[in-house]
């Protein structure tokens, strides 16, 4: 009896998904965006609008944050050992950015070391992003479209509106389309983890306390779901969809090398050419328990390359089976 529950209960998700799909697609023509007071150059695109899903919230509905406040490392006493965060160092220059926050906000705009970048998380692919925010010799600020496309983020530049997913870092719509943002290096860690190599380091902290319930998670149980939210492609196959995946990104031209976390936390070290993936229990899931910081702990994973001057850090996501797939149609997933 319980499994004929399961599968009725799963069956019923797909089918509001598959109604929430047709309707949004539905709407997914720029004649409805220009009356919500776009202006995007809507001629200019690299994709199928029909692509195009609401995501619930209007235009920066979820707010970025565009004056990110921090304080010392040391002086931090909300996050617990476990909180998952996003670091940076450029230039001397350590941050560190709590998903605990970033959550409610996807995108933070800042500079780091004297650079300008976008910090971005993506809850519904768990991706967690930095780029390089010059383009053209030119500072863009980003901002959340409350548009998704295969399940991400559809972010914009507010110097033209033009669209840009956020996993990729590409301009799909406006005036930049095709343009590339760059990746740069992070990693996503536990807060126990920045503090120790980075004492001196510094934090994001809310610039309002009140605005959002921040060390909750929204999302709860979502990395345990059978399927994901406002998906409407191909499912990877061999792999559950919503199995947590390792994405190294060795160059813009080369594809991608994607390998389940499973593997990497039970076999790992993993030597991939000159890549070692490794794997270090203690960092919280953002995207299971109704408290971040006491959620399920997932671990955190390291990317390095080894070269004649030592190990370098690489540019890697952590995100689900599904879009790596959906990105990258038909790549292998090494388990």
């Amino acid at each position: 009896m319980q499994n004929l529950v399961t599968a009725f209960a799963a069956r019923s998700v797909t089918a509001i998904l598959l109604s929430l799909a047709l309707v949004s697609a539905a709407l997914a023509q720029p004649k409805f965006w220009e009356r919500e007071g776009w202006t995007t150059d809507f001629s200019k695109t690299s994709i199928d609008y029909s692509e195009i899903m609401s995501g619930g919230p209007p235009k920066d509905g979820i707010p970025a944050l565009d004056n990110p406040i921090f304080i010392n490392a040391a002086d931090e006493k909300q996050l617990t050992e476990r909180d998952p965060v996003i670091s940076l160092k450029i230039n001397g220059d350590a941050r560190a950015y709590p998903l605990r926050v970033l959550i409610w906000h996807e995108i933070a705009n800042d500079v780091v070391g004297g650079k300008p970048v976008v910090i971005t998380y993506c809850p519904l692919c768990n991706s967690a992003i930095v780029f390089d925010a010059m383009v053209d010799g030119k500072r863009l600020d980003f901002g959340t479209t409350g548009k998704l496309r295969k399940s991400n983020l559809v972010m914009y530049d507010r110097a033209t509106q033009s669209w840009w997913m956020q996993f990729t870092g590409t301009a799909v719509a406006g005036k930049y389309t095709g343009t590339e943002l760059r990746y740069l290096p992070a990693r996503l860690e536990s807060w126990a983890q920045y503090k120790k190599r980075e004492p001196n380091g510094k934090v994001l902290v809310p610039n309002d306390p009140g605005m959002r319930s921040y060390g909750r998670n929204p999302y709860v149980n979502y990395d345990i779901s059978p399927v994901p939210f406002l998906y409407r492609g191909q499912m990877p196959k061999g792999i559950s969809p919503m199995k947590r995946v390792v994405l190294v990104r060795p160059s813009a031209d080369e594809t991608p090398y994607v390998i389940s976390l499973q593997a990497v936390r039970e076999r790992g070290p993993i030597i991939q050419g000159d890549m070692v993936l490794s794997w270090e229990k203690g960092r919280a899931s953002a995207l299971n328990g109704a408290n971040i910081g006491q959620s399920t702990d997932v671990g955190t994973v390291s990317v390095v390359r080894k070269t004649s001057k030592g190990e370098e850090e690489m540019v890697y996501d952590i995100t689900f089976a599904f879009v790596a797939n959906a990105f990258y149609p038909g790549i292998t997933i090494n388990q």
